[in-house]
């Protein structure tokens, strides 16, 4: 059996008071969006899941940063007859509380699909890959990933259904996509790997 691995921990701001998102099994569910800079300035948007019952413990005189403690998960829909990949953190807590910027995600699970290699216009080498990583009850979460340098070259040798521990931050990235109405502005998440090793199965 592989073994579960899937944490983060988030520290940002708040960019809007939270929504309702729907309510399942009894349980009410909020989404909020957490704005986290990384060292180069740029911003990460987070869309964030919480449980009521979670918020509700929420002390905002703790400080004007909300720390987010949890995992990264995925949700298939269909949209326009397509099926979307939806990316979040799952909060299992969120705190109020002054410190410096945080976005830390550790994962382990089995590459579902082949990684793509490439390299940019300069010469950087990048690998995308798919992540499947366990969460219980014979389900899974699929996350995209992306590395660079060596690391996206020594993960490129690996193949569908190879084990993959990977840590690295949780990053928003906008894009543009044509349609036939014209070309729309998307944001794709997707965990960016600071290391990668190959995982083994636990006895």
């Amino acid at each position: 059996m592989l073994q579960q691995t899937n944490q983060a921990f988030v520290r940002g701001s708040l960019a809007k008071l939270p929504d309702f998102s729907h309510e399942t099994g009894g349980k009410r569910f909020f989404r909020f969006y957490l704005e986290v800079p990384r060292l180069s300035g740029a911003l990460d948007t987070l869309p964030v899941l919480v449980r009521e019952n979670v918020l509700n413990t929420l002390d905002l005189s703790g400080g004007e940063m909300l720390s987010v403690a949890g995992q990264v998960r995925s949700h298939n829909i269909r949209s326009e007859g397509r099926r979307k990949l939806l990316i979040f953190l799952y909060a299992d807590s969120i705190t109020a509380e002054d410190g410096p910027a945080v976005n830390n995600v550790d994962l382990q699970g089995t590459l579902c699909r082949e990684p793509v290699y490439r390299r940019t216009p300069l010469g950087r080498e990048i690998c995308d890959c798919m992540l499947a990583v366990p969460r219980g009850c014979h389900r899974a979460d699929y996350i995209p990933c992306i590395l660079w340098g060596s690391t996206a070259r020594k993960v490129s040798a690996l193949h569908t259904a190879d084990h993959l521990r990977i840590s690295g931050r949780l990053q928003s990235r906008v894009y543009t996509k044509l349609t036939p109405d014209g070309a729309v502005e998307m944001t794709a998440y997707e965990v960016s790997a600071m290391s990668a090793e190959e995982a083994e199965f636990l006895d």
